[in-house]
């Protein structure tokens, strides 16, 4: 019986750590993307997102303004985005490190976008319904445990 507790308990601790670090690497990614915004702000927004030129992190590993591993993790996050994909359609211009014109968005990218905003919205949705069941469970559980101790106490 104790090393059930244990194993529960070890168990419980380790779903906390996972969160801990994709929350560390969330905030990471967001300073990372927020340098890349005030040092190209014709390229990088937050409101005006648009499609980037194709081969963009070599030409900002090129500029050296920025640190590569940092260049990485913001474009990571930025082009990850749902509202990135949102701005993927069909012949859109995509843009390079001034804001210029580099090149159109192809018939195959902008179904590539749709398909992978789709899937964020499917994600998004069972991770709801998860967090729901879990709510539930839970609430049920405390309502077990709470009506088991009424009867103890009222057989002691």
């Amino acid at each position: 019986m104790i090393q059930e507790v244990t194993k529960t308990e070890k168990s419980e601790s380790e779903k906390v750590a996972p969160s801990k670090n994709k929350a560390k690497n969330r905030a990471g990614n967001q300073a990372a993307l927020a340098l890349l915004i005030e040092t190209y702000p014709e390229t990088f927004s937050r409101t005006n997102i648009r499609p980037l030129k194709i081969g963009i992190q070599d030409d900002l590993i090129a500029d050296d303004k920025v640190a590569k591993n940092k260049i990485k993790r913001a474009l990571a996050s930025y082009v990850r985005a749902p509202n990135y994909f949102r701005a993927m359609k069909q012949d859109a211009d995509r843009i390079d490190l001034t804001g210029s014109s580099a090149g159109k968005v192809s018939e195959s990218e902008a179904e590539y976008a749709k398909t992978q905003l789709k899937e964020f919205h499917q994600r998004r949705r069972e991770n709801q319904r998860r967090q729901e069941k879990e709510k539930r469970d839970q609430e049920k559980g405390q309502r077990m445990a709470s009506k088991l101790e009424m009867l103890l106490t009222k057989k002691g």
